[in-house]
Order: C-alpha cells, then structure tokens, then sequence
C-alpha cells in the first residue's frame, strides 16, 4: 500500500508522557528546597525552574538563597538571572542584574559573574556587566571572548579581539586559544592569517605549549590551508599527541587519507602512543576516501595492539564508513552489534546514508529509533521519498513536522572577504549588493547551460513543475556567496566558502562546471567536509 511505511512511523505511538527528571521532583517536592543549604543543590533546583518556567518555585529559591547569604555568589547570581529570564521575569532579572553594581564587587567576582552568566547561555546579560565595568583586566576579555566562542557567537568574538588589541589590553595564550578556535569555526582565513602574525609579533611561544601549537594546525586545516597546517606541523615540537590529533583530523576533513595514515605511521615511528582521539581522525579519513578495509584495520588495531577500547564515537565513525560506501546492511549490523546503545549521532549517519542510496526502509528504521528528531531528521526521509516520487509518503513527513511544530534548518553560506564575513541564506535579497549578485549569478547559470549544464531538478522536495524546481535550485546560498566572491575578486584568485549543511549534488556539479569555465580554485568546507574545485573536478571524487 503507498504511504504505508510513512503511516507506520506517523502513527507508531502517542506523544511519549513527560518525564520526571531528578530536577524535575526538586521542584515538585518543596520540603527539598527548605532542607537545602548548599549553594550549588540551590543552582541545581534553579535550573529545574527553568526547564519548566516554574517562576513561583524560582521566587521562593531566591528567597531561599537570600536566607542563606548565597545572593553574592557569582554562580547563584548567573542561575537566578537565567532562571527569571526564561520565567518571563525579565524585570526581576535586569533588577538583580543592577543590584550586582550595587554591591561594588572587586574585579575577581566580577570576572566570575561574566564566567558564570556565559556558562548558562546568557551572554546578552554577561555583555551588559562587561559594558559596564569600569576596570578590567586580561582574564574579563578572555571570559567575555571564550563565553562568545563557546556560544558560537565567532564574529562577535572576533570584533572584541578586535577591540581588546586597540585599547593595548596586553593579550595572553587563553586569548589566542579562543579566537584561533573562533576563526577556524568560522573559516576565515584572512583573520587566521592575521592572528598567527599578532602571535610571532607579540613573541608567543609555541614550541612548549602543546595547547597552541593543536589550535594552530586545527584553524589553518579549518579555514582551508591544508599546506600551512602541514607546514607548521612539520616545523614543530611534535611530542603531544594533541598536535598529532589536529594534523590526522584536519586531512580527513580535506578527505587526504593516505597522508592521514601517513601521520599514523609517523607518530608510530616517532614514539608517540595513539589515543581514543587519533582512532576518531584515522577512521573519519578513511570513511571520507571510501577506504572501507583500512578503516576495519584500524578500528581492530585499537584494542588488538593499543589497548583502547572503542567508544561510542569509533563506532559511529565505522557506521558511517559502511554508510557512505552505501552497504547499509552492514551498517545496521553494527548498530546492532555494538556493546553500547547506539546515540542519535549513530542513527542520523544511518538516515543520511539511507536518503543518499534512497533506502527509505532503512531511513524508517532510523527515524523510528531517534527519540527526540529535529526537522534535519524529518527532511531527510522526505528527501528520501521524494528522489524516489513517493509524493504520498513525502506528504505524510511533512504534515508530521507541522503538526509537531518543526522547522527545516536554513541553509546558509559565508565568505570572508578584507577581514569581513558575508553571509547568505538561500533566495536571499537583504544583501546592499543583491542586484549586482543576482546579475552574476544569472550570468553564471546562463553560461552553465549552454555549455550543457542539467540542473537536478530531482533533487528539490516538491511536487511542483520543472521550472519551479529549477529557480528554486539555482538561489542557493553556495550559489550566492559564489557570485558574490566573483563580483568582489580578481579572476584567478581562489575562492573560499563555508556552509552550514552539506552541499546537494546540484551545486556541487555546478561549481564544478564553474571552476573549469573560469578557471579558478573554489574551495567549499560544507559540514561534513571540505571540497576543493579545481578543472572541473572536486578533490572528494564526488564521494562525500
């Protein structure tokens, strides 16, 4: 019967009861909090509050820890303010907040106060304190710029540093630890550049500090200069196996395997014992290169020679080695072979592997076993359906996602260009150069088709005409930022983009037409890996 299996897995329970977390019956048992005397058992009963927008029970923790003297603790002052924020008691929160000034706190507990208010998530209030301090040292920057990398807040991040070198504010290793950690997030390697220069400038020392040297390697193979990486790597102290850790993992993200297992057999030679973390990296580039009989060697080589017992991350590494070879069959044995309950991580390899090959069997199976799905989950079943025209059964998916409230994720694209991130969302216009971007990018696909180019039109999630389906192909973000960089570069200079999905195989196809009408190096870091287009080819062999 069509639609069968989409109605199974529509209708396969109710909605699960809610359970009672131990935070939870903190707050359904109010004798609890009166028998709490210790601070962070209150911290503990205030987060409960917050999950479940009790502002009652949190007036009476505050009460409580008022009682008590804890008011003045940096680590009550950030959860109370968090907790009335999402009680819808944003009054009593921007009142504590003033009260902290009011109590004239030395710089130390102020620093603490930042630390705490971006442990819970709430930066907007950790920024009003930082605005406001008349002093600050070393230790308030890096708190307020670690709090916004943390929360992947990178260019805010970035414009304090910014900022933090204006002023003079003499910077230290914690400092560059976290925005090279923004700067590779963000991909941006103009500012990685510029923050290797202020490291030499200022005399860091890399050669002892294990720490540094790591965050280098990963934020050039991150921002897409694989070479400086490799440069860096091989001019350096290499006596922690962190350093090694970043080199394996920054070639397996540029799917480079045989210089990842290169590596691997360096650190052998060298002396250097592998950890859990480098069995992570070596597995990741073979998966990524299709290497399906080393990635096995290499996952038994764990604990045959070494010692390590696989986690759950080692497993999950082989599912998606399985999947993205398209054996899902194996790929599900191992699921069910593992020691451990497989997490959402493992069975979302399953369901991309299941949308990629067009198994919507195994992507059924998958769904079935993700608890709490996300719209990401629902899309690529619907996916699924759709390669395969099972309009009916795409339907189902989607009358499931609006009834339960979920939204597809956005896919979005940046570029840095002259120390500045452009950002763009697909059919976007809120660009002040749209109608120039669009003009390229109309030129672009123009030339693209005469020079035989097919767009996949399979590949848009709608039953609508062939027309439809192309427009909606070609506003692509990737497409987007291409133009964009086009507009704003010389011919000849390489391009790099970043995206916060996985690239689709149209426009993987057409960049790739791009780079060998234009003759230019375009490099796209997608969220599974990178993709270097150069000649009409990509350096994934159109395995990713």
């Amino acid at each position: 019967m069509r639609g069968n299996g989409a109605r199974k897995l529509a209708g396969r329970a109710p909605a699960a009861p809610r359970r009672t977390s131990p935070q939870n019956s903190l707050v359904s048992s109010p004798d609890s909090l009166h028998k709490t005397r210790d601070h962070r058992r209150l911290c503990y009963f205030l987060e409960a509050c917050k999950q479940m927008s009790d502002f009652k029970a949190a007036t009476a923790a505050h009460t409580r820890i008022i009682k008590l003297g804890y008011e003045t603790y940096p680590s009550t002052i950030a959860c109370l303010i968090s907790c009335y924020v999402h009680c819808d008691g944003l009054l009593l929160a921007r009142q504590l907040l003033e009260q902290v000034f009011f109590w004239d706190f030395d710089l130390v507990t102020m620093n603490l106060v930042i630390q705490n208010l971006m442990e819970v998530g709430e930066y907007g209030f950790a920024k009003k304190v930082f605005n406001k301090m008349a002093i600050r040292d070393v230790v308030t920057w890096n708190s307020i710029i670690g709090g916004y990398v943390r929360t992947a807040r990178f260019e805010e991040a970035i414009r304090l540093f910014r900022q933090m070198i204006s002023l003079n504010v003499e910077v230290d290793k914690f400092t560059f630890a976290s925005i090279m950690t923004g700067c590779a997030r963000l991909g941006a390697p103009n500012l990685a550049v510029w923050v290797h220069d202020l490291m030499i400038e200022k005399g860091v020392e890399l050669e002892q500090n294990f720490i540094l040297s790591s965050a280098l390697i990963d934020m050039y193979s991150k921002c897409g200069r694989i070479l400086t990486a490799k440069e860096i790597f091989d001019n350096i102290q290499r006596n922690n196996v962190s350093i090694w850790n970043a080199m394996i993992n920054g070639l397996a993200v540029h799917g480079l395997a045989s210089d990842a297992i290169s590596v691997f057999s360096r650190m052998e030679t060298e002396n250097i014992p592998p950890d859990s973390i480098t069995f992570v990296g070596i597995l990741t580039a073979c998966s990524h290169s299709g290497l399906i009989g080393e990635g096995l060697k290499y996952f038994d080589l764990m604990s045959s020679r070494y010692l390590i017992q696989p986690q759950i991350e080692h497993y999950g590494a082989v599912v998606d080695l399985f999947g993205r070879a398209g054996k899902l069959e194996e790929a599900y044995g191992v699921i069910k072979s593992m020691p451990m309950e497989p997490d959402v991580v493992i069975w979302r390899a399953l369901l991309s592997a299941s949308r990629t090959y067009r198994r919507p069997e195994m992507g059924e199976v998958a769904i079935a076993n993700i608890s709490r799905l996300k719209g990401g989950d629902y899309v690529l079943l619907s996916n699924t359906y759709c390669s395969l025209k099972k309009w009916e059964n795409a339907e189902i998916v989607r009358d499931m996602m609006k009834k339960k409230g979920v939204h597809k994720n956005r896919g979005k694209s940046w570029l840095e260009l002259a120390g500045i991130v452009h950002q763009f969302k697909a059919g976007d216009r809120s660009h002040p150069e749209a109608v120039a971007i669009y003009k390229v990018l109309e030129g672009l696909l123009q030339r693209t088709k005469s020079e035989g180019f097919l767009p996949e039109v399979e590949l848009v999630l709608m039953d609508v005409s062939e027309e439809e389906k192309e427009e909606n192909l070609d506003h692509h973000s990737e497409k987007l930022a291409l133009a964009y960089a086009i507009l704003k570069t010389s011919p000849g200079r390489e391009i790099m983009i970043s995206k916060n999905l996985r690239i689709c195989h149209d426009c993987h196809s057409w960049i790739k037409m791009i780079s060998k009408l234009l003759s230019r190096v375009i490099v796209v870091r997608d969220r599974i890996r990178f993709h270097r287009f150069e000649s009409g080819l990509c350096s994934c062999g159109d395995y990713w």
